[in-house]
């Protein structure tokens, strides 16, 4: 029972399986595909606050990741660093925080003069920045140190991997949708442009509910410029119309970035589901811990989540051990 089989090699896949390793267990990656060129590399990518079901879970789950990305920031060969943030846009009519922003580090409101021109107010914070191709390779390190290998191997039902491990964990993202029959699982459509990094060192984010807003994320030599969501694309084109969107919004509020070189622009699909899905499943002989649906928010939700997945595993394991 102390050997599992992870599938899925993007940051929460990763995650987990350096959770499971570093608990004393047997851990075998599978993936269809690198980690480099999973959803996760596109992504900007930063903790934050996520407002998905189960809430209570996300909340607790988003508060631990931030424990792990504070410890993580110690050290910059990870690709996370604690950076000075910048949040605008529309701000509750009451003054009133959602108790998800609680636990955002040194939060407060900005000064009028730190507010860009455009928005009505705003929200200074420090708060872990991951460069992501990075702190990728940090993982997959981190789990060769602990003996996992990750082999690319595209898995067609869960019954072929539960002949492999009394214990398989689901990271599949968006592949959960064919791999179980999820319909609740939908791609939404994302586009980053990547530019070259001018000298930026704080984040900033828009607060909106619409399809498009301003964000960008500077990393040592680059900076992730966004969003876009379009719930429902497959078709992972770069659309040229939505990258020129996105330069004039970032520039408008930061001027530098308008010298700045495009390096490349990428896309992905985001797993959006009603509710994230960390649960435990029978499966045969085995058992399946489910890890999926996180949405635009796998990073942030990525330690909270890779801890309970590998605390479902150890309570298999000793339920197992003593019914024998």
């Amino acid at each position: 029972m102390e050997q599992a089989l992870v599938i899925g090699a993007g940051v929460s896949g990763l995650t987990t399986a350096a959770c499971l390793a570093e608990a004393g267990w047997v851990v075998q990656v599978w993936s269809a595909e690198p980690p480099r060129e999973t959803t996760s590399v596109v992504a900007g990518a930063l903790w934050g606050p996520s407002f998905q079901e189960p809430m209570a879970k996300t909340m607790s789950w988003t508060d631990q990741s931030l424990v792990d990305f504070v410890a993580l920031a110690e050290d910059p060969a990870t690709g996370v660093r604690m950076a000075p943030s910048l949040t605008v846009g529309d701000l509750p009519a009451d003054g009133e925080m959602p108790p998800q922003a609680r636990s955002i580090p040194d939060l407060r409101p900005c000064r009028p003069d730190e507010v860009p021109d455009g928005f009505t107010g705003g929200f200074r914070a420090t708060m872990p920045l991951v460069d992501m191709p990075r702190y990728l390779d940090h993982l997959v390190a981190r789990l060769a140190d602990a003996g996992v290998e990750i082999q690319e191997r595209t898995v067609t039902s869960l019954a072929e991997a539960a002949d492999v491990a009394p214990v398989v964990v689901n990271c599949t993202g968006l592949g959960a949708r064919e791999l179980l029959g999820d319909t609740e699982l939908q791609p939404v459509f994302g586009q980053h442009v990547v530019l070259t990094n001018p000298g930026l060192d704080m984040l900033v984010m828009e607060l909106a509910m619409t399809a498009e807003w301003t964000s960008y994320f500077p990393h040592p030599e680059r900076v992730v410029c966004g969003g876009i969501s379009v719930p429902g694309r497959t078709d992972r084109t770069p659309d040229p119309d939505v990258t020129e969107r996105i330069l004039t919004r970032v520039r408008a509020i930061e001027p530098r970035l308008h010298d700045a070189e495009v390096i490349e622009v990428v896309t992905g699909l985001r797993p959006a589901r009603s509710a994230v899905r960390v649960e435990v499943e029978r499966l045969g002989s085995a058992w399946c811990v489910h890890n999926y649906g996180h949405g635009g928010n796998g990073v942030s939700l990525s330690w909270g989540c890779a801890r309970e997945a590998t605390a479902s595993a150890v309570q298999l394991r000793d339920e197992t051990a003593g019914r024998l």
